[in-house]
């Protein structure tokens, strides 16, 4: 059995699934766009300039993604999150920055190690331009 994280992009987020993987692969390091499968002219869904299916790396971990232009009644929510630990408050830093342009800052960085969140003592939550939720924890 495997187990992979998968991202739709409906509604306003509906092609911007290829924007999407070229930032993700650029921004961590071991990171790849292993293969894309777009949609078929008049296949019910899609156009052929959006990704039916795409699996993609992050730091080696594997991934997929999607988008469609059917008329959902959901789209991503920061309730879903992808954590990450941070060796460095130098690469929280910079993933922190890269993610949250253009996107929304929802607990800014900081030490929140004596608070009631509990997390490590440099830890900021956002969500990137895509509406794709991302924590980043100081571990080291």
């Amino acid at each position: 059995m495997k187990i992979k994280t998968f991202l739709t992009f409906v509604g306003d987020q509906c092609g911007k699934a290829n924007e999407a993987l070229q930032f993700y692969t650029s921004v961590f390091p071991n990171s790849e766009i292993k293969d894309i499968i777009k949609f078929k002219e008049g296949e019910p869904g899609g156009t052929p300039e959006l990704i039916k299916y795409a699996v993609f790396t992050l730091n080696g971990v594997e991934y997929a993604i999607s988008e469609n232009n059917y008329n959902h009644a959901w789209s991503i929510t920061p309730g879903v999150s992808f954590y990450i630990d941070c060796e460095t408050k130098e690469e929280v830093d910079a993933l922190f920055e890269a993610l949250s342009d253009g996107g929304q800052v929802m607990i800014p960085l900081g030490n929140y190690s004596n608070d009631n969140y509990g997390f490590g003592k440099w830890f900021g939550w956002c969500a990137d331009r895509f509406g794709v939720s991302w924590q980043l924890n100081l571990t080291g």
